[in-house]
């Protein structure tokens, strides 16, 4: 049953993520703005980042972002820049700043007119002959994402970093030194293999500027 399960998800375009039981952990935000405020220098005092290669923050769903918090303490998806930022963290801390960052609001981007109709077609249809799923089926038509089921938002986020975890996605399909923590479904590395580095500028460029 559970494989039939697995099976049906993937055909509606989400996969399991592999969270465990501790993701139900109840994020304090006010706790969390304490804790985050290390991170200001980097992603802003809100979560919105003013440097091009660091992620925006706010307005993430909670479930994302403990993941990815989690794994980024656990080594499970190393980042130089956080070596050791989160050392000691408790899965509570954890949850607290990702309930802090999810209240805020992300700022918007703009996509370059010159990707926006490669970028619109990559994202809305994806690219079937090569297994390059729509991003629209699991991220929304609108780059909301989908909090519940921890698929981040992606409109206003930094192109230049989405456009940089594509490319790690697409080394770790082959290369364990790639990003490789999008679950046992490889659903990311599956879809960012399939594209050539001008898809990715262009996808990137287009999630971006979404509202």
């Amino acid at each position: 049953m559970k494989k039939v399960a697995i099976l049906f998800g993937l055909a509606l375009g989400w996969a399991p993520t592999g969270f465990t039981a501790d993701v139900a952990l109840a994020g304090d935000a006010a706790a969390g703005k304490a804790q985050a405020a290390v991170c200001a220098a980097c992603h802003g005092p809100d979560g919105n980042s003013a440097v091009p290669s660091f992620p925006k923050l706010a307005g993430q769903g909670e479930k994302y972002l403990y993941k990815q918090l989690k794994d980024i303490r656990d080594g499970a998806r190393p980042i130089p820049t956080m070596a050791g930022q989160l050392d000691g963290k408790s899965n509570q801390d954890l949850a607290d700043i990702a309930a802090y960052f999810a209240g805020q609001t992300m700022s918007g981007g703009q996509t370059d007119p010159a990707l926006l109709a490669l970028g619109e077609s990559v994202y809305r249809s994806g690219i079937p002959e090569r297994k390059v799923a729509a991003c629209a089926s699991c991220h929304s038509p609108t780059g909301a994402g989908n909090a519940p089921a921890g698929f981040p938002a992606l409109a206003g986020q930094q192109a230049e970093y989405i456009a940089a975890q594509l490319i790690a996605y697409r080394k770790g399909y082959e290369d364990e030194t790639g990003r490789i923590n999008d679950g046992d479904t490889r659903i990311m590395r599956i879809t960012a293999f399939g594209l050539s580095d001008r898809e990715i500028q262009a996808v990137s460029s287009y999630a971006a500027g979404l509202h």
